[in-house]
C-alpha cells in the first residue's frame, strides 16, 4: 500500500489552504462575505452556522443567545456575564481577545517577527516612526483569532484611549500558510493603531487591529466609525475615551489578527509561548517590578 508521509501531506494541505484563500479576488470575495452574513433571514442563518460547525469547534455555549437573525451576529456574538474572567493583578497586561499565540518576544530595534525567519518593522506596521522607536526594546505579541472564536476584544488594562490610526490595505488571509509565505503581511493589510495610555503621562500600549479576507471590517466601543474597505478618512481619529481593564473596546466581524505592543519595563507573561491559546482576560505581559 502506497503511503504519503505526514509531513507531505500537511505541506500539501497547507498550499490548497493558500491557493483557496488566496488566490481569488480577496477584495471581491470580502466585500460579497460582508454582505451575504448580514442577511436576516432564519434558513440562511440558520442554514449557515451548521455549515460553519460542521468545518470549525464553533463552540456556543457561553453565548449570550443561541439564536441568530444572520451569520454577522454570531460572527459579533457577545458572551454571558462572567464567561471570560480577568486578572485583577496590577502588574499584568491581559490579552485583549481569545487567540493562539503567534510570534511573540523582544523587539529588536524596530524589528520583529512575522513567523521564523520572517521579520517586518513596526515603521512599516504603525506608518509612525516615531511610535515605532517608542517600542525599540520592548515586546510584542502577534495573537491570531481563528473564525470559530469569539470575535470581541477588549481593554488589557485600564486605559486611556488617544488615537485611532487607520490604515488602508489589502485583505490576505492571516493563517499560518499565508504568515509563512507573504512577506510583510501585516503591513501589507487593512488595520487600525489604538493608542493607549496606561497612566498619567506613562506607558502607551498599542492595539493593532489586522484585517483579513472575510473580516475586513472592525468596529469600536468608543468611536462611532466602522473601518471597512470603502472607509476614505479620515487617517487619524483622535478620541479621549476611558476603559477599564475587561471593558469592550471592539469587534471584528470575522475573525483576524491583533499585535500588542509594550515598550521597555513590560516582558511577556511566564506561559506566553508560540502556539498557546488564550481567553480573553488572561496574563499576557507583566510590567517588571523595576518599571512599577
Amino acid at each position: 500500500m502506497n503511503t504519503v508521509p505526514v509531513r507531505a501531506t500537511s505541506r500539501l494541505g497547507d498550499e490548497l489552504n493558500f491557493i483557496v484563500t488566496n488566490r481569488v479576488p480577496r477584495i471581491l470575495f470580502t466585500r460579497f462575505m460582508g454582505w451575504f452574513s448580514k442577511i436576516r433571514n432564519p434558513v440562511v442563518s440558520a442554514a449557515s452556522i451548521a455549515v460553519w460547525r460542521r468545518f470549525s469547534e464553533l463552540d456556543l455555549s457561553d453565548a449570550k443567545t443561541r439564536r441568530f437573525a444572520s451569520l454577522h451576529d454570531c460572527f459579533t456574538r457577545e458572551l454571558v456575564e462572567g464567561a471570560r474572567p480577568v486578572d485583577p493583578d496590577p502588574a499584568a497586561l491581559t490579552s485583549p481577545c481569545d487567540a493562539i499565540v503567534g510570534a511573540c518576544g523582544r523587539v529588536h530595534g524596530t524589528t520583529v517577527l512575522q513567523a521564523k525567519e520572517s521579520a517586518y518593522t513596526l515603521d512599516d506596521l504603525l506608518c509612525d516612526a516615531s511610535l515605532a522607536n517608542y517600542y525599540a526594546g520592548g515586546c510584542y505579541a502577534t495573537l491570531r483569532l481563528k473564525a470559530e472564536m469569539y470575535h470581541r476584544f477588549h481593554a488589557p488594562y485600564d486605559c486611556r484611549v488617544e488615537q485611532v490610526t487607520y490604515v488602508a490595505g489589502d485583505a490576505w488571509n492571516v493563517n499560518p500558510p499565508a504568515v509563512t509565505r507573504i512577506p510583510r503581511l501585516y503591513c501589507r493589510n487593512e488595520r487600525a493603531v489604538i493608542r493607549t495610555r496606561i497612566g498619567p503621562g506613562s506607558h502607551m500600549i498599542a492595539l493593532v487591529p489586522v484585517a483579513a479576507i472575510l473580516v475586513a471590517s472592525i468596529r469600536f466601543t468608543f468611536v462611532d466609525v466602522r473601518l471597512h474597505l470603502r472607509y476614505r478618512g479620515p487617517n487619524r481619529i483622535r478620541c479621549d475615551a476611558g476603559l477599564r481593564k475587561g471593558d469592550p473596546m471592539g469587534w471584528f466581524e470575522h475573525g483576524s489578527t491583533i499585535i500588542v505592543l509594550a515598550p521597555r519595563g513590560f516582558e511577556l507573561a511566564p506561559a506566553i509561548t508560540t502556539g498557546v491559546t488564550l481567553r480573553a482576560g488572561r496574563q499576557l505581559m507583566r510590567l517588571s517590578s523595576e518599571a512599577q
